[in-house]
């Protein structure tokens, strides 16, 4: 597999810079594995996030979907539940939810709550927070609105985050995904994060944009073909 990916970086221009189109593209071309890759994306951002003025974290809806089978629970009073598992949640539930998750039987991708049980999820901070899983009111999984969260959650929406060296990675679809939806994504994705662009950011916010899938090599955009 190493023989694979470094023959093909060896065969690619490393210093051309490409539209989005023409990255997905080559993306494309040059996937050599046998199983369904995602489409990955990594943003290098002008940000310093140990300073909390410079935190970048949102979520966003992609037009096309992820193409990832997402598990939702809901940790919410007995009179959501059935809202909660109507809208598709996979688990729904107050005290046996939290309990599972003390156990370490953490089955979902997405943890969505209602205010009221928040007093109680704060016992198990300390386990979802490093997975990322924990519910905030800022992403939209803290919300009286259970039944619009778990569909949003279901439809395609992705979670993403600056991390210690500035830079945020998300997957956007599968690259058996058209050309053209993988496109919108992309510039879902990017769009939301030049939005979110902190107050206490300085020079220039974004540096560079590389798309690349699972396994293969990755491609340099051009940031002038970006718009505004």
């Amino acid at each position: 597999m190493g023989k694979k990916i470094a023959a093909i970086k060896k065969a690619i221009d490393q210093t051309r810079l490409y539209s989005v189109e023409d990255a997905i593209a080559n993306v494309k071309e040059n996937s050599f594995v046998k199983f369904d890759e995602t489409l990955e994306v990594a943003i290098n951002l002008g940000v310093d996030p140990r300073h909390s003025d410079q935190m970048v974290r949102g979520m966003v809806s992609l037009p096309a979907g992820s193409g990832k089978d997402v598990k939702v629970a809901v940790i919410c009073k007995d009179d959501k539940v059935a809202d909660a598992k109507a809208a598709g949640a996979d688990m729904a539930g107050s005290t046996e939810i939290i309990e599972d998750i003390k156990a370490g039987n953490i089955a979902f991708d997405v943890c969505i709550a209602t205010p009221d049980m928040m007093g109680l999820i704060g016992q198990v901070a300390r386990v979802l927070g490093p997975k990322g899983l924990m519910p905030n009111p800022k992403l939209g999984t803290v919300t009286v609105d259970v039944a619009t969260a778990v569909k949003n959650a279901k439809s395609g929406q992705v979670e993403y985050r600056v991390e210690k060296a500035g830079i945020i990675h998300a997957g956007i679809g599968k690259i058996s995904f058209a050309d053209a939806d993988l496109v919108k994504n992309a510039e879902a994705l990017i769009s939301s994060v030049v939005k979110a662009k902190p107050a206490g950011a300085k020079g220039t916010y974004v540096k560079k944009i590389h798309l690349s899938s699972t396994m293969g090599p990755s491609f340099k955009v051009d940031l002038s073909t970006i718009s505004n």
